[in-house]
């Protein structure tokens, strides 16, 4: 007989990342932040998805080890705590891969293809007509990630929302389809009325799009903080990484002396004192100042060289520790991946009763 489920009295909490290399701040006001404070209140279970990463590097497969043990460093050093909390390997729960052939029946190829972010996935990574079907299997994929742990809450940065979307709609159908509920059902009611799996609820973080340290695009758009467009700060970087970063920052190109008037507004410079910096007296005053041209960039980045310090470092050193220990990191995977496919494996048995071929 397989390990029963245990029994959580908290409500259960998912979410993860896709192993593309180290978090940046970016992560951390979208989602991170959030998981690490919501620990005591929710039973969290975190994926670092890495067959997701094959959809566009199937070439890397070292590479993308390395970016799933780098995650797992990142959550630790957050404060991600595995006494508390499991964390996992995608690929380790093997319950996942076998709801996702079955969700991929629920998901018509016309709505798929209508998914604003694969569309955005294939502009932002140039892709054209060069992309593998195991890349629009993704989106269902991620479907499966979420729903084989029946999750209330999915904390998620703005540019998961559609993802999240399609999920509901999939849990939904598969609860009227296999389960009987009414279609006229609120989505709060569904699990009561007999359904499996709960229409999941997105929790947004603080900043919904963190900007990138870069000048905008060719429309005069400020790009997403993004490891791929060499503009983010890592929450693994050195202070002295902090500072280069952030003295070159993008700021107002009009502002060629620090006396000229500044604008605040889509300036970099600002946003990131506006979302990090704990004195946001500060923050009002100068900016005042700086549209008055009564304040310098320089003396502004120094202000956020030293508050980007004081958030970073902490973990920073953190990370340190448990990069002395790779056996530590291995187990609290393996020990994650454990809990978490008793879990999955009850999903997966529970939706094929469900789907009448439990044999």
């Amino acid at each position: 007989m397989p390990p029963t489920e245990p029994a959580s009295p908290k409500p259960r909490l998912l979410t993860g990342d896709t192993p593309t290399g180290r978090l940046h701040l970016g992560h951390w006001v979208g989602s991170l932040e959030n998981r690490v404070a919501m620990q005591d209140e929710y039973d969290c279970f975190f994926i670092i998805a890495n067959a997701h990463a094959f959809t566009t590097r199937a070439d890397q497969p070292e590479a993308i080890r390395q970016s799933v043990l780098d995650i797992a460093l990142d959550y630790l050093a957050a404060g991600i705590d595995p006494q508390r909390s499991t964390i996992f390997v995608q690929s380790e729960i093997p319950a996942i891969a076998e709801l996702t052939f079955f969700f991929a029946m629920l998901v018509p190829f016309g709505r798929l293809m209508r998914n604003p972010t694969l569309k955005d996935e294939i502009r932002d990574k140039q892709l054209g007509d060069n992309y593998s079907f195991g890349f629009l299997l993704y989106p269902v994929g991620q479907i499966a990630d979420i729903l084989a742990f029946r999750p209330k809450l999915v904390p998620v940065g703005e540019d998961q929302l559609a993802h999240l979307e399609l999920t509901r709609e999939v849990a939904r159908r598969f609860n009227q389809y296999y389960c009987g509920i009414d279609p006229r059902t609120a989505d709060a009611d569904y699990v009561k009325a007999g359904g499996l799996f709960p229409i999941i609820e997105p929790k947004l973080g603080r900043v919904r799009r963190l900007v990138g340290t870069g000048a905008p695009n060719a429309d005069g758009q400020l790009l997403k903080m993004s490891k791929s467009l060499n503009n983010a700060i890592f929450i693994s970087d050195t202070p002295d990484t902090v500072r280069k970063k952030v003295m070159a920052m993008y700021t107002d190109p009009k502002r060629l002396r620090a006396t000229d008037p500044g604008t605040v507004e889509n300036n970099p410079l600002w946003i990131f004192h506006e979302t990090f910096n704990p004195d946001q007296d500060w923050v009002r005053s100068a900016e005042e100042k700086y549209r008055a041209g009564a304040i310098g960039d320089v003396e502004c980045k120094k202000k956020l060289v030293d508050v980007l310090t004081a958030l970073i470092e902490p973990m920073r050193r953190r990370r340190l520790d448990f990069e002395k220990e790779p056996g530590h990191v291995l187990a609290v995977l393996r020990e994650g991946a454990a809990r978490a496919n008793v879990v999955a494996a009850e999903t997966l048995r529970l939706a094929k009763q469900a789907l009448r071929q439990a044999y």
